[in-house]
């Protein structure tokens, strides 16, 4: 352990499977940790791990995992000296990271400096980097819109070039400038009704995210959602990737449910286009714009690809993303076992050298990674709430399993979180062994319990099954 490491104790800011990923991270580079947890997560298995690794003086309890004020209070009752907030909550909050490395007791935040935060968090600002660049982004605005006259004149633009285009249902997006993870976007195909959707947007910004800006973009369908893993020593100079992710199995929320790395795969599927020279493209983009960004962390860029194999660039997520285990599971790096994303987060945060350059960075095989919910995805993926009496799967040496929810005793789902309760990963030596093992791991996969009303536990266990035979295909 390095002597910068040896002096830091760190407050995991966060719940669940993330911060039990976190535990063992932290445990694996011989970092000292404490967590936090709410009430409704008492039986978590974040709660049970942090006890059971470092005893009870690890976890301290809060009210709430959204106030700041409790997080930072935390950290100075505990002695913390850096802060990792997962995904969700903090995670993307540039103010929260500026106040975390400027107090009276600063911490280190583990994810990007601030300022990085807050330039690429904003959807517009990343256009226009992206733009400079030669980078090819979504038609649409390049500035937040306030003015909905302003906003419905480039909508129609919008609408009357699809329709050039033969587009036969022209759509486009209204979003929240400052949003993310699919949150305030609404969609809009008769442009009569476009100021309605404009002010109902605004209006939701404003609340959520406390910027009233917002995107007017051109919808595609039948899309592709790419995306490039990003890592970054703290001095933003030395810049590698791990590889890129597809993540076109979505709710209709469009909340993704299955993630496969590579992208794609064209030594086994054939497309209408280069899909190597895609995936090629859209890795070589990234670097450079991250270069030129100075990214100084782990991060991913966000692509969508159309039929053709044109990409454009989404947005850029400046934090460990829940997928970051599926790009970890097909990378290889010399005199290691295996690559541990969120460990080399935190070990670049707290200032250590990448020690490889991308020359090192091998890729074997195919990994999927399931995202196991109790969800009715044949009712708009509507959640279950009730009690998980039977958890269980078969062990196998090509799957990894994250979960916060107990396999040994009954466990209620708390409601005042996300619905999340396991992530799959699987392993195999190309894409149709990866699929045979996902599908006789889901088909081993026990999920049993139930609600109030003692009516049977619903998943989305049938329906990721169902979306395995074509994972890939375009």
């Amino acid at each position: 352990m390095t002597q910068s490491r040896r002096r830091h104790k760190l407050l995991i800011a966060n719940r669940g499977e993330i911060a039990m990923r976190i535990i063992q991270a932290s445990r694996s580079l011989g970092l000292d940790f404490v967590c936090v947890a709410t009430r409704e997560d008492a039986a978590s298995g974040h709660c049970r791990l942090a006890v059971e690794t470092a005893g009870e003086q690890a976890l301290y309890r809060i009210s709430s995992y959204n106030d700041p004020n409790e997080i930072f209070s935390v950290a100075d009752a505990s002695g913390a000296t850096a802060i990792h907030p997962g995904y969700g909550f903090f995670a993307e909050d540039h103010r929260f990271a500026r106040r975390a490395s400027e107090r009276k007791r600063p911490l280190v935040f583990i994810g990007p400096s601030w300022s990085v935060i807050r330039d690429l968090g904003d959807k517009i600002n990343t256009k226009r980097l992206a733009r400079s660049l030669n980078i090819p982004t979504i038609p649409g605005s390049d500035k937040p819109l306030y003015d909905e006259i302003e906003a419905e004149d480039l909508a129609r633009v919008l609408f009357a070039f699809q329709t050039e285009q033969g587009v036969p249902r022209p759509v486009v997006l209204v979003k929240a400038s400052a949003g993310g993870g699919g949150m305030g976007i609404e969609e809009v195909n008769n442009p009569d009704k476009f100021r309605g959707t404009f002010r109902r947007i605004r209006n939701y910004a404003k609340r959520q995210f406390r910027d009233e800006g917002v995107l007017v973009e051109q919808r595609f369908f039948d899309f592709n959602h790419l995306e490039v893993q990003i890592v970054a020593e703290r001095s933003g100079k030395n810049v590698v990737h791990f590889g890129t992710r597809n993540c076109s199995v979505q709710s209709i929320g469009r909340q993704k449910r299955i993630e496969v790395a590579p992208g794609f795969a064209p030594q086994s599927i054939r497309y209408a286009f280069d899909a190597a020279e895609v995936l090629e493209s859209v890795t070589r983009h990234s670097l450079s714009m991250a270069r030129e960004a100075g990214y100084d962390n782990v991060g991913t860029w966000e692509w969508i690809v159309t039929p053709h194999g044109q990409p454009f660039l989404l947005e850029v997520n400046t934090r460990i993303q829940v997928e970051n285990g599926v790009s970890a599971v097909i990378s290889r790096l010399p005199g290691k076992p295996r690559v541990d994303l969120i460990s080399e987060q935190i070990r670049l945060a707290l200032g250590e050298p990448l020690n490889y350059t991308q020359e090192h960075i091998v890729f074997e095989g195919v990994g999927i990674e399931y995202r196991i919910i109790a969800e009715d995805p044949e009712n708009k993926f509507a959640p279950w709430v009730g009690r998980i009496e039977r958890f269980s799967w078969t062990p196998q040496e090509w799957v990894q399993v994250y979960t916060h929810v107990p396999t040994d005793r009954p466990y209620e789902i708390p409601t005042e979180y996300d619905p999340n309760l396991a992530l799959a990963i699987i392993w195999g030596k190309d894409l149709r062994e990866a699929r045979e093992r996902g599908a006789v791991f889901l088909d081993s996969l026990i999920l049993e319990g139930r609600n109030a009303a003692e009516e049977p536990l619903q998943s989305n266990i049938a329906y990721l099954r169902v979306k395995t035979i074509d994972l890939l295909m375009f």
